[in-house]
């Protein structure tokens, strides 16, 4: 059933108050103006399902024509350059490749013996791939990074966390996602910053030195169904290695009895399982009120059992 005009504006106002607020002034207010236009989300509304998106409209528009001015209306901005921002938002999808998650899944890893070979599922461009190559600042311990170019994450770390003493051993590594973004094209890497939100630039310095790091030797990422895929890449790991399959926001996208599907794959593959996303995609996995004093924040799961509860972008992790 299609989504109506008033749902859409309460769904861009939603975004406004829980996701934005506090966090980007800038993307709160474009989501008011969103809401308000009428002509602006007929637009949207016109659009395939699943392109309604806030952070996919921001995004394009940002992409196509750049920022509105100061005090100019973000929806007159992006009617105005409708004919531009369109294209985008249709070939274009919210692939948020935030390789400061990592810091959230290297105490996971850190429980698996090694040596790893990791698939991830929606990898983007595959900066989560490579977790091994940057350094991380957890406030009561630091692992760094072999390269003095690689990143720091920072990552607020609960006194129950487990963090490793060192960086995990990693000989495979491979990503599956429907539309693959490439480290070393251009285009795609410009999308990839855009998706950072305005205010957020120590975010996207950090997302800037991935790349450099990713590019000098890019993580393998085919094209490729989740259903379809996995089984036949988790085949080419080599065996003396511990399979890990790993993913993040991924399974929101999908619907919930192919949610049901991948889990009973991935078991019956015999992989370790790493499920790092909102409370309510795997309902017996978290509940949400694991996340009463943590709103909007994910919880990790390992094999079904959920073992912290992690910020979106990294920005902490609470051990369970």
């Amino acid at each position: 059933m299609k989504m109506s005009t008033r749902e859409l504006a309460d769904r861009y106002l939603a975004f406004a108050d829980r996701e934005a607020h506090g966090v980007s002034p800038t993307y709160e207010s474009y989501a008011t103006s969103a809401a308000k236009n009428s002509d602006l989300l007929d637009r949207l509304l016109d659009l395939p399902d699943g392109k309604q998106q806030p952070n996919l409209l921001f995004a394009a528009t940002r992409h196509a024509v750049g920022l509105p001015d100061d005090g100019f209306d973000f929806a007159r901005h992006a009617l105005d350059a409708w004919d531009e921002v369109r294209p985008i938002i249709l070939s274009r999808s919210t692939q948020t490749n935030e390789p400061g998650r990592c810091a959230c899944l290297l105490p996971a890893l850190a429980q698996i013996e090694e040596p790893l070979a990791i698939i991830e599922v929606g990898a983007a461009a595959g900066l989560c791939l490579i977790p091994d190559r940057y350094g991380y600042d957890y406030g009561r311990a630091q692992l760094p990074a072999a390269d003095v170019d690689a990143p720091m994450f920072p990552c607020k770390a609960s006194d129950q966390t487990p963090i490793p003493p060192s960086l995990p051993e990693i000989t495979w590594r491979a990503g599956l996602d429907l539309n693959p973004l490439d480290v070393r094209s251009d285009e795609d890497v410009q999308w990839l910053k855009t998706l950072v939100w305005p205010e957020q630039t120590k975010r996207l310095s950090r997302l800037d030195a991935a790349i450099s790091v990713a590019r000098r030797d890019p993580p393998r990422v085919i094209a490729g169904d989740l259903l379809e895929e996995t089984e036949a890449l988790a085949a080419k790991a080599p065996t003396g290695a511990r399979l890990v399959i790993f993913h993040t926001a991924v399974l929101n996208y999908v619907a919930p009895k192919v949610r049901k599907e991948f889990a009973t794959l991935v078991n019956d593959l015999g992989a370790e399982w790493l499920a790092n996303e909102g409370a309510s995609i795997l309902p017996e996995v978290a509940s949400m009120n694991m996340l009463e004093d943590r709103p909007g924040a994910f919880v990790l799961s390992h094999n079904g059992h959920a073992i912290a509860r992690t910020g979106p972008h990294g920005q902490f992790v609470d051990w369970l």
